[in-house]
Parts: structure tokens; sequence; C-alpha cells
């Protein structure tokens, strides 16, 4: 009966990593076809930002996979390695964040008010706080430290779509175009902080 149910966990940590990947690429595409189309930096950004957000999910993805095919203490090999390399993701992420915000904010680039821009940020933030629940849920029932990273991940992408979404707005209604990257600057400090300790910190 335990078995069964943790058997059910990794399935459905599985399914929720490849949902993941999934939506990720979708709104990276969706997301650079709409910035070409409007001449909008921040969604070209935005859709920059989904395709290293997806790399955590194909960690997991790979970490999950080899569930019931290797022995527990290469499965727990394999956690710990994941583990890394999601919170090096953290850092590839951040860095290209406060890359971004600084360019951002040197060459006054603001972002051009976009109907699908919005909606792909509305959608994120619809799905996002879900799909973090059920992985941070998930990932402590299976008592995984990459899971529940990873999840922290998907919380960062609810955040970056807040950003958008507000950078959106208030140039297009105030002109404070600002905002966007101040807010991406913010978000750098949180990435760090997780990344530095998924990497360094024990459980």
């Amino acid at each position: 009966m335990v078995n069964n149910k943790i058997g059910n966990l990794h399935t459905k940590a599985l399914r929720l990593s490849y949902f993941t990947v999934g939506y990720n690429i979708v709104e990276c595409i969706v997301s650079i076809i709409a910035g070409f189309i409007a001449g909008s930096t921040a969604l070209l950004g935005f859709g920059s930002d989904s395709l290293i957000e997806s790399l955590s999910g194909t960690i997991i993805i790979w970490r999950f996979r080899k569930h019931g095919i290797i022995s527990k203490d290469k499965e727990d090999e394999i956690e710990k390695k994941a583990t890394f390399y999601v919170g090096v993701t953290f850092f590839i992420f951040g860095i290209y964040i406060l890359y971004e915000s600084i360019r951002k904010l040197i060459q006054i680039d603001k972002p051009e008010p976009s109907l699908i821009g919005i909606l792909i940020a509305i959608a994120s933030i619809i799905v996002m706080p879900i799909l973090f629940y059920t992985k941070y849920k998930t990932g402590k029932a299976l008592q995984s430290k990459s899971l529940v990273a990873d999840s922290k991940q998907t919380l960062a992408c609810l955040f970056m779509s807040v950003s958008l979404l507000i950078g959106l707005g208030l140039n297009y209604l105030w002109g404070f175009w600002q905002a966007d990257p101040i807010i991406g600057i913010i978000i750098v400090a949180f990435l760090l902080k997780e990344g530095y300790e998924i990497i360094f910190e024990d459980d």
C-alpha cells in the first residue's frame, strides 16, 4: 500500500514536470512571437525566461524517470545531482534577469503595450500558483529536495509574470516603464538566495 502511494507520487511528480516543460515551451514561443509583432523587448525577455525555466523541469524529468529502474542508492545519488543542477538554474536565471534589468534601465528600454503579452502574464499568474503548490506538496511528500527546489523555480516564474504585467500596465497607464526592471532586480535577490540555499545548505 505504501509502495503504491510512493509510486503514484513519483508518477505525479513526473507528470507535473512534463507539464512544466510543455507549458514553458509554449509560453516561450508565444511570448517571442508576440514580442516581435509588438516590438516588445519585455515580451522577448519573458520568452527567454520561460526557456531557462524549462531547464529545471527537464532536470526533474531526468531524475524521476529513473525511479523503479535503478537501485535506491543510485536513485539517492541522482536526487542529489538533480538538486544541485536545479540550484544552478537559479543562478543562470538570476544572472540573466539581472543583465536584462540593468540593460533596460541603461538603454531606457520601455515595454510596449501588448494585449497578447497581458494575456500571457495573466495566464501564468493563474496557472503558476497551482503548479507551485502541487509540486511543492508532492516534493515534500516524497522528501525530494530537487522537486521542492523546482517548485520554487515555478514560484519565480509567477514573480516574473507579475513583473511583466505590472511593467506593461504601469507603462501603459502612467508611463512608469522602470517598474519592470526594478521588480526584476528584486526577483534576482530571491533567485540567488534560493540557489545558494539549494546548493550549499543541508535540509
